[in-house]
């Protein structure tokens, strides 16, 4: 599978989902890569517009392919959350197999005609690239909140869904269904859990027979997303836990390793921590 669309194909046929794990750093990269080849399944990287600043645009799509080339294995790359068509041009012609292009804070017919405007544009740089649309409200920023939004305001109907996915020409859709991006302290210490409403994932699959994505899948209750991607969800984004892991890995590498100043000798520390949250998901994602 050397192309994203035909692992999407391949995981919606078998009933499962393909996990999308955002990365920031090369621990963060080296942990999920790892995870995915322990379980062989298929993984996307994601790296969003901070992401991609911090790392550079061309340089994590060539740190990804070459793990693709090198290994041949299904590892793709996706730009998340981008906000205009010019940052969403740099990630097609830096070789990105999706890209994110959320427009979702416009109003409905004005991200409607400028999500088109961005599909045509980017099939035009590349026929084979898969292009995302968001409608309805998650929230904003993979981090430790304080409080959440009232989710059940911005759910997103299966009339809009469709409505968007037919006059878009996007290939997946990431609908708003009780999900909310990053976490709650009281979900970082396992206290509470996220809440999804499945009956509007299955409208909305029956509605669109598109593609979907679950975005801030961080910190969801495991019922809920294999109840979830039985309803027809074919992406789960995480990210929030996995860097949460990360500090927790590098905190513990620091105190086990007071006076080193070696990198790779305390970094270990941080993408085992992270490997072990990205395994526990994929294996929730692909019924392993």
């Amino acid at each position: 599978m050397h192309h994203l669309r035909e692992a999407l194909e391949q995981s919606q046929k078998n009933g499962l989902a393909i996990g999308h794990f955002n990365v920031a750093d090369m621990v963060l990269v080296k942990a999920v890569f790892a995870s995915a080849q322990e379980l062989n399944v298929p993984v996307l990287i994601g790296a969003s517009g901070g992401e991609r600043e911090f790392m550079g645009v061309r340089q994590i799509a060539a740190m990804v392919r070459s793990l693709r080339e090198e290994f041949d294995f299904p590892i793709f790359l996706n730009a998340d959350h981008t906000h205009s068509l010019a940052k969403a041009v740099d990630a097609a012609k830096a070789g990105f197999d999706s890209i994110v292009f959320d427009l979702s804070a416009l109003p409905f017919e004005q991200n409607v005609r400028q999500t088109k405007e961005a599909v045509e544009a980017l099939k035009a740089i590349n026929p084979d690239i898969l292009i995302e649309g968001e409608i309805g409200d998650i929230g904003t920023g993979s981090e430790i909140h304080e409080e959440a939004p009232d989710l059940t305001k911005g759910l997103t109907t299966p009339e809009e869904a469709k409505q968007f996915v037919e006059s878009t020409g996007i290939d997946i859709l990431a609908p708003a269904v009780g999900n909310m991006h990053g976490m709650l302290k009281s979900m970082v210490q396992g206290e509470t859990k996220k809440r999804l409403n499945i009956a509007r994932i299955g409208q909305i699959k029956s509605a669109t027979r598109a593609p979907l994505t679950l975005h801030g899948g961080s910190g969801t209750d495991d019922e809920d997303l294999r109840k979830a991607i039985a309803a027809g969800i074919n992406i789960v984004h995480i990210n929030t836990e996995l860097r949460v892991a990360w500090r927790r890995g590098l905190d513990e590498g620091l105190t086990k390793l007071p006076n080193e100043v070696v990198p790779y000798k305390i970094l270990p520390f941080a993408v085992e921590s992270v490997k072990q949250v990205a395994l526990s998901r994929l294996r929730l994602f692909n019924n392993k």
